[in-house]
């Protein structure tokens, strides 16, 4: 299988074409660094220094996606032109392949490359003077630095900015979808929250329209029908109502009206007058206090849909309510004949055991449904001590 190396990035190209061209240009004015007489000329002559020049013009075409083996390649060709009469270009790509192997290279690499070329600058400041004890000497250091830890020390410090600019994206993409998730989960919680109010407020209503209709149009009994069509009316002002107090609460003030009072556990008696009204027997046991108003609202609807699927499911009957409140829970018992219908009186969606099982959820409370014997009974617990401390 062939190998493929990595094709350079066009900005790469032309670093390397100008690079090449700027060496040739110097090259054919006969301009280098150094005389043919210094004695570090061991290759005199115009032609070899055109030999480094090519080698890092072409490891400036990998500079950015092999950097450390260009810096390695540019390290022996600069080696190479300090034995001839050297060009300027060659220098400056070489500082280029040094800049580029911090900014592009391994994490390693962009640490420990300023460290070595920082020692290496300073040993050649202080081995050269304490040999030849001449204050040119100290020259080299300068020369070396300018070439190595110069162009280290500033590609860490422009990669440093990079990562620091690459974190601050990510943390702001982070924030961004940690924000769109929150605005997710809120916009569902409240769905749900208002799909909950709309069936346990308008559920029951429509159930009793529902039964009450059908007996109307199934009896033949002007006494019957008219009470009957009773209480449907009854039923249809009671569920207009909940629908108003609902359109108020999400037009959040912009109606002049006032939505009508979040409903209580002192209305349990109203409730259960009115499912007697709509033909259950039902009896009401409660004893509690000191009932937080969350914890209220959501034991009144457990109620109010338990005698709306007892409306619906049961058979003929007692239907008991029951409310205790021990130390720390308020316990909710409902229970209603169980098995000797063939179908319910009224359709259902399916949704309220789904809300009920919900609001209990939500007030970190327990909810149980299903036949015990006989009988249907809905259980469940919802504490109140953490939401007393709370509001106080």
């Amino acid at each position: 299988m062939a190998l493929r190396l990595p094709h350079p990035p066009r900005f790469d190209v032309g670093v390397a074409l100008a690079g090449l061209a700027g060496g040739l240009l110097l090259w054919g004015f006969g301009l280098g660094v150094r005389p043919g007489t210094d004695p570090l000329v061991l290759l005199d002559g115009r032609w070899p220094v055109l030999v480094p020049l090519a080698v890092l013009a072409g490891c400036e075409l990998l500079r950015r996606t092999t950097p450390r083996t260009a810096l390695a390649l540019g390290t022996l060709a600069l080696a190479a032109d300090v034995m001839t009469r050297g060009s300027i270009a060659s220098v400056v790509m070489y500082t280029d392949l040094m800049y580029a192997a911090v900014v592009y290279g391994t994490p390693g690499t962009a640490r420990r490359l300023p460290w070595i070329t920082g020692v290496l600058t300073i040993a050649a400041t202080l081995v050269p003077y304490a040999v030849w004890q001449v204050p040119d000497a100290l020259l080299l250091g300068l020369v070396v630095g300018a070439v190595t830890f110069g162009p280290a020390s500033t590609g860490l410090i422009v990669r440093n900015h990079r990562d620091a600019a690459e974190a601050a994206r990510l943390r702001a993409e982070q924030t961004a979808l940690l924000a769109e998730m929150d605005r997710v989960q809120a916009v569902t919680a409240e769905r749900a929250r208002m799909a909950r109010e709309l069936h346990d407020m308008v559920a029951n209503h429509l159930s009793a329209i529902a039964i009450h209709s059908t007996a109307a149009l199934s009896l033949d009994d002007p006494a019957t029908s008219k009470d009957a069509l009773g209480v449907i009316r009854e039923n249809s002002v009671q569920g207009l109502s909940e629908m108003r107090r609902l359109i108020g609460i999400l037009r959040d003030g912009a109606d002049d009206r006032e939505p009508a009072a979040t409903p209580t556990l002192d209305g349990l008696g109203s409730l259960v007058d009115n499912a007697r009204a709509n033909g259950l027997d039902v009896t009401l046991d409660a004893t509690y206090s000191d009932v937080p108003a969350p914890v209220e609202l959501a034991a009144y609807r457990i109620v109010q849909e338990s005698l709306t699927n007892a409306l619906k499911h049961a058979a003929p009957g007692k239907v008991t309510v029951c409310l205790r409140r021990p130390a720390d829970a308020l316990d909710i018992r409902v229970s209603s004949p169980h098995g000797d219908r063939d179908a319910p009186r009224a359709p259902g969606s399916g949704a309220g055991l789904v809300g009920m099982r919900e609001r209990a959820a939500l007030l970190d409370g327990t909810f149980e449904a299903g036949p015990e014997g006989k009988l249907w009974v809905v259980r469940a617990t919802l504490p109140v001590t953490d939401i007393v401390q709370g509001d106080t």
